[in-house]
């Protein structure tokens, strides 16, 4: 499983970012420990609302807690029981397991721990993962077996393909996207049952990184096409080889040999190929040679000569660009925008801002004109709501997306209680600054969207929610 890396080079790790990271993960976990304890001392309190079923862990058993931290299946299975929804109570239990010769058993339960979805050999879900190793299911269907064969059913129960298939998987990294093989051939449909490609081929693969931007197919004389994400055949099964760089305009192919630039009606635009080709960019061709990283243009002239240890787009005609170790970005005509002394620089396009990382992880923001704006550590960065949230001098501060600095009421707007800082002391004030937990710990989070907070007292971490109640249990 790939843990995934930032550079190629060994990885450091940011203490301070990962420490918040493991504050964040303890106040989840203090939620849904706690929130059964709450709501048992004091039943005419309304429950609070976190999040949906969840499989836990106890004595060494697992079993289901439900929205409100009560314990819906008591622990009582070996194996982690898979929650493919976690709004719906349809829970896959996995029993009888031979490690020897590899068989099991599986079953679907409800939340009263009935078996439901009888009448199967097997039923499982579709798992998938990215490169990250992020798990995930794919939603609102499950794979089940009858007869030998493969089929699938939504999470209602009601068949939406018949069993008729050898196996049925998923495509790797890519969300809605099922392979079904039937007689030594693949398909592909989507998550409702839908056929995407009759099982004609060899092998499928994504085009890009989503299932909207199609797929790759090869058929069984290794001759290489492109299919929609809807089924329509954008390029026939005629090239030897089509390169997985995602353009929405060009494609790179080999055909007879040779390696170009074609567009979707299979017109050459491009046939000078320097090296390998890694990106269709906006701009040109990012291409290797020497393991050394170029941009031809797709006129076939060279843009960028081949001197960089690596090149990626950013933005049209803007490019981070890797030198000595250190990255920096670079104009299309080879202009130093950001100079080559940081570690990692992205652009965030929703929030038309670069983001470059030193050594040390802490973070220069600048603009799109280039100009540094924020230097701190960048902890969050939310474009939905429009704001970031940046650690300077040990404080968190909070700006929008023109860098002004914003009050955390203007920003946690859903918040009843905020941290708040006196003598070197935390405690929580309402959106009207009255205290209502007092100053008396080390140091505190602000209250997350379960209601929760971490609070750190005697070199321990504990947990309160915004009802003013703490809990004893400290976790670290």
């Amino acid at each position: 499983m790939s843990k995934g890396k930032r550079y190629d080079k060994e990885a450091k790790l940011n203490y301070q970012k990962v420490f918040a990271v493991i504050i964040a993960f303890v106040v989840i976990i203090m939620a849904i420990i706690i929130i059964k304890n709450i709501i048992t001392k004091a039943k005419s309190t309304k429950p609070l609302e976190i999040a949906d079923y969840v499989a836990f862990y106890k004595d060494e058993k697992w079993g289901i807690l439900g929205s409100n931290g009560e314990i819906v299946i008591e622990p009582m299975y070996q194996e982690m029981i898979i929650v493919v929804d976690k709004s719906k109570d349809v829970f896959l239990c996995t029993y009888d397991i031979n490690e020897e010769d590899g068989t099991y058993k599986t079953k679907v339960i409800n939340k009263n721990n009935e078996e439901i979805f009888a009448g199967y050999e097997k039923v499982e879900a579709l798992e998938n993962y990215d490169n990250a190793g992020n798990v995930w299911y794919e939603e609102n269907v499950l794979k089940v077996q009858k007869n030998g064969l493969w089929g699938l059913i939504d999470l209602s129960g009601n068949e939406i393909t018949e069993p008729i298939y050898n196996d049925i998987t998923t495509i790797k990294g890519i969300k809605n996207s099922i392979i079904v093989e039937k007689d030594g051939l693949i398909g592909l449909l989507n998550n409702k049952g839908t056929k995407i490609i009759d099982a004609q081929y060899k092998e499928i693969t994504s085009y890009g990184d989503n299932y909207e931007n199609g797929y790759i197919t090869i058929n069984s004389e290794e001759k290489y096409g492109i299919v929609s994400s809807i089924g329509k055949t954008i390029l026939e099964n005629k090239y030897d080889k089509i390169e997985n760089t995602f353009n929405e305009k060009y494609y790179a192919v080999k055909e007879n040999g040779e390696d170009k630039i074609i567009d979707e009606t299979g017109k050459t635009i491009t046939t000078n190929i320097q090296g390998t080709i890694k990106e269709l960019a906006n701009s040109g061709i990012i291409f290797i040679q020497n393991e050394k990283y170029g941009l031809l243009g797709y006129d076939g002239n060279i843009k960028i000569e081949a001197i960089y240890d690596n090149l990626k787009e950013l933005n049209t005609d803007i490019f981070l660009a890797a030198q000595n170790g250190k990255v920096g970005v670079i104009d299309v005509n080879k202009n130093e925008k950001i100079a080559f002394s940081y570690e990692n620089i992205t652009y965030n396009k929703k929030a038309g801002i670069y983001i470059a990382d030193d050594e040390d992880y802490n973070s220069t923001i600048l603009d799109s004109n280039f100009e540094v704006k924020l230097v701190g550590i960048l902890s969050e960065i939310n474009t939905d709501n429009g704001y970031m949230k940046i650690q300077k001098d040990k404080e968190y501060k909070y700006y929008n997306f023109k860098f002004q600095e914003k009050d955390i009421k203007e920003i946690l707007t859903s918040n009843k209680l905020y941290r708040s800082k006196q003598n070197d002391k935390y405690g929580f004030v309402d959106n009207k600054g009255n205290v209502v937990i007092n100053y008396i710990y080390d140091d505190a989070t602000e209250f997350n969207k379960y209601g929760f907070a971490a609070v750190k007292k005697d070199g321990k971490w504990g947990s309160v929610n915004n009802k003013r109640r703490s809990c004893n249990r400290t976790i670290l």
